[in-house]
């Protein structure tokens, strides 16, 4: 969403003549569009401005905005703590940002742009075409969340759940398609509670399957407890829906999701699966996990190491639990940090595992890949299968923007390597 939003950040500010510099040497505006999900975001904002001293110590100082979550959430410490910032934006004010940099270039000071106005902020981002140019882009349909997880500090960074209307998202789907993507990734914090007038995830899949040259739609991040049967059943109906899901469960221990606020049930969560599997049967999944949260014994965490072994994830992302401030669980008892580490350890060595199985049965097969982009000044490609796996082939034909055919040959743990199927010529590009 922060690749999204730092796009559309730039064709706001296109209207008041900022252009992008290869050099940050020669800048004279700097944005740092920040996450607050992970721990230390905030520490890393100083270490860039640190650097942006060090790089402007003899020269006129630039301007400086942190926009963001860590802005929204830390805004008023951010412009206390440090003198060199000019302004702080929070991610449901981005349509301010053309008044903010007029300002600052005035030589205003310490302006403080965090209100939630999501919907003034969508209302004007639609009268400026999105520029994204990418083969696989991403298209935010839906921000904030009511779920309110003890250790998420996403309410009170973004805000409420809101849904944008299916018009608006068809209209820039189209412009996205225009400028030559052929995969849409639709975003939200909790992409799967989409309602606009009663249109739900899978109405809007509906409309933008519709569009041409569209040839691969996917979205992310889904909640369980929104997992209707209607979206259900369009991965069964949908050709272009690709078949991988990423689903976060964050424990396997019903105890440490009561704990959590999570409103699921380890038992709600396979039943979903299970529906899944029934309508695509060749259906995949990723999660996410936190290891470490307080409360956790280790009878929790096996049960989280007995959910992994069950679904057999093909792609897992786990990490310590770490405390963000002003959430619930940011005052909860710690567990030990040692016992913490070594259950990571443990918990990755098993998903990778699973993960490289998973990769070595792709070996001798073939895969659907949309090509993204030509390696540096290799005759290299790089692109993604259907389930989201990175694949590189030597060619001299130009593959950006074609799905082609391609047999696995060999891969590793991050990227796997094929061979075009000449014969077929299998192109599926407009």
């Amino acid at each position: 969403m922060n690749e999204y939003d730092s796009n559309r950040i730039y064709d706001l500010v296109k209207k008041i003549n900022y252009r992008k510099t290869l050099n940050p040497k020669d800048a004279d505006c700097y944005v740092l569009n920040t996450c607050h999900i992970r721990e230390k975001a905030t520490e890393k904002v100083y270490h860039d401005i640190g650097r942006i001293k060090k790089a402007f110590r003899n020269k006129q100082k630039p301007i400086v905005v942190i926009s963001g979550c860590v802005a929204q959430a830390e805004g008023e410490i951010l412009l206390r703590r440090e003198k060199y910032i000019d302004a702080v934006i929070g991610p449901q004010s981005y349509h301010q940002f053309n008044e903010t940099l007029l300002k600052a270039e005035k030589g205003v000071k310490k302006i403080n742009s965090t209100e939630f106005e999501v919907i003034e902020k969508f209302d004007q981002l639609n009268h400026i075409k999105n520029s994204e140019s990418k083969v696989s882009s991403f298209l935010t349909i839906q921000e904030g969340c009511n779920k309110f997880c003890k250790f998420c500090v996403v309410p009170y960074t973004r805000g409420a759940e809101y849904s944008r209307s299916i018009i608006e998202l068809v209209q820039e789907c189209k412009s996205l398609v225009s400028n030559g993507a052929k995969e849409i990734t639709l975003l939200g914090q909790n992409v799967n509670a989409y309602n606009f007038k009663g249109k739900r995830l899978s109405d809007l899949i509906k409309e933008i399957s519709k569009i041409k040259n569209l040839k691969r739609i996917r979205y992310t991040t889904s909640h369980p407890i929104d997992f209707t049967e209607d979206l259900i059943k369009i991965h069964n109906t949908s050709e272009k829906l690709m078949p991988l899901i990423h689903l976060p469960v964050q424990s396997g221990s019903n105890k440490i999701l009561k704990m959590m606020n999570r409103k699921h049930t380890i038992k709600d969560y396979l039943n979903i699966i299970a529906k899944l599997k029934i309508f695509k049967n060749n259906i995949q999944f990723s999660s996410d996990f936190i290891i470490g949260y307080p409360g956790e014994t280790d009878k929790d965490f096996d049960l989280t190491i007995q959910l992994m072994k069950k679904v057999k994830y093909i792609n897992s992302f786990s990490f310590i639990f770490s405390p963000r401030p002003g959430t619930p669980a940011a005052s909860m008892k710690p567990i030990d940090e040692s016992i913490a580490k070594k259950r990571l350890i443990i918990f990755q060595k098993i998903a990778n595992e699973i993960k490289l199985n998973y990769r070595k049965n792709l070996l001798n097969k073939n895969s659907l890949v949309l090509f993204e982009n030509k390696i540096g000044s290799k005759n290299e490609f790089f692109g993604r299968d259907e389930y989201l796996n990175s694949v590189i082939v030597k060619t001299n034909e130009n593959l950006e923007g074609k799905i082609k055919e391609v047999k696995i040959v060999s891969g590793n743990q991050n990227t796997l390597y094929g061979e075009i199927i000449q014969k077929k010529e299998t192109e599926f590009a407009a």
